[in-house]
């Protein structure tokens, strides 16, 4: 089928049927091409193909049969014109950042973004001139306030990791736009089934698909979606130079994971609702960040921009990081990673993990608190998930 029809069909039918290109074996389920190199038929069609005026795979860096399968049904699903997958979220945020700016440019960034982000921003672009101002993710003023005339794009996390902070997403876009600047949404915590950014304005999309995309904690993996003219004048001439490639076997393994993406966003919404309901009735719980709860201050923005309120859910522990880290210890069931987004429920310390190379500073104006907890919601018996924390709780 013609890779445009697929947008004339739904999400969960995109997620198993687009990007299939069947070989001459006429394979049903999609096949594995680990290879590192193909063959031309001459020489004219090997220099055709490296110059770009004929179409055909050329070498496994940046053309292989599976990865770009991936590709096409990832960009279909976000509604995107094109897709590039790369080796890691963070290598997908790399690219984003090597092909868009040089020195001088100026970024703002959310502070409600993975630690490692912040790192990136600051540490590594900054070190070659590119400077970044970070914002509260929630303050549309502030995003405004912080544009500058070399301000190349707005970076966001939406919602949030690990506070769940809810973004406008289509009132962040104008702001942009207004200014002549990107909107760069991480849509890592959603996905495509709940949230769709570049229908509400955004530019481009970002993903670390070793979280739900996967769905089963196998493979690490990330992708950026945009217009075809960012993509291909900014982001593809880094990934077949800068080789941050995702492998073919990663990339079936992702390709997979889509199938099943819709039914289990539902499942692992269902469970962390029923979990911050659960978890906001315990004396020596302080916070639930949720925004499922009518208490979480972007409640009616999550309902308007997401079909779902997602699988995360943290709070905060009256009694600090001691009491936080003696509830972590006392799960017997639900896995101590910082990874998420796995059928399997995961539990972290923010503070001390994913976001423990930051500053206390960082962290404070991030709003991390040492008594925080995250919880991915997997998809156990909810009741089970309950009785192991209550073993701490």
């Amino acid at each position: 089928m013609n890779e445009n029809n697929w947008k004339n069909y739904g999400l969960e039918t995109q997620a198993i049927r687009a990007g299939q290109k069947r070989s001459h074996e006429d394979e049903h389920s999609l096949p594995i091409f680990t290879t590192s190199s193909y063959v031309f038929k001459n020489a004219e069609e090997a220099a055709l193909r490296f110059t770009g005026q004929k179409s055909g795979n050329i070498y496994s860096r940046f053309t292989n049969p599976t990865v770009n399968a991936f590709q096409e049904r990832l960009a279909i699903m976000e509604g995107g014109e094109r897709c590039l997958a790369f080796s890691s979220g963070m290598a997908a945020i790399m690219a984003v950042g090597m092909g868009l700016l040089k020195a001088g440019d100026h970024v703002v960034c959310s502070r409600g973004v993975f630690g490692n982000t912040v790192l990136l921003f600051q540490n590594y672009f900054g070190k070659f001139g590119v400077e970044t101002e970070f914002v509260d993710l929630i303050d549309a003023a502030a995003w405004e306030a912080a544009i500058k005339p070399n301000t190349r794009f707005l970076f966001l996390e939406t919602p949030s990791n690990p506070l769940i902070e809810i973004a406008d997403i289509e009132l962040l876009a104008t702001i942009a736009h207004k200014h002549s600047c990107l909107l760069i949404v991480d849509n890592c915590f959603c996905t495509p089934v709940l949230q769709k950014p570049l229908a509400l304005g955004a530019d481009i999309v970002i993903h670390s698909a070793t979280k739900y995309i996967d769905g089963q904690g196998r493979c690490v993996g990330g992708a950026v979606i945009a217009g075809n003219d960012i993509i291909e004048k900014s982001i593809y001439p880094y990934l077949r130079t800068g080789g941050a490639t995702m492998s073919p076997f990663n990339a079936w393994v992702f390709l997979s994971g889509l199938e099943t993406l819709a039914v289990r966003m539902k499942a692992h919404c269902d469970n962390a609702f029923e979990l911050a309901k659960w978890l906001a009735q315990f004396p020596s719980v302080a916070k639930v960040h949720y925004p499922g709860l009518l208490s979480h201050p972007q409640h009616e923005l999550a309902k308007r921009q997401q079909s779902g309120f997602g699988g995360i859910v943290s709070f905060e522990l009256k009694g600090g990081k001691e009491q936080a880290w003696a509830l972590i210890d006392a799960t017997e069931m639900i896995s101590i990673t910082a990874n998420l987004g796995d059928v399997k429920t995961t539990i972290t310390h923010p503070a001390s993990t994913t976001h423990g190379r930051l500053t206390p500073e960082v962290r404070a104006l991030a709003g991390i608190k040492d008594g925080l907890v995250r919880i991915s919601a997997g998809l156990e018996n909810i009741n089970d998930i309950k009785e192991d924390l209550a073993r701490g709780l």
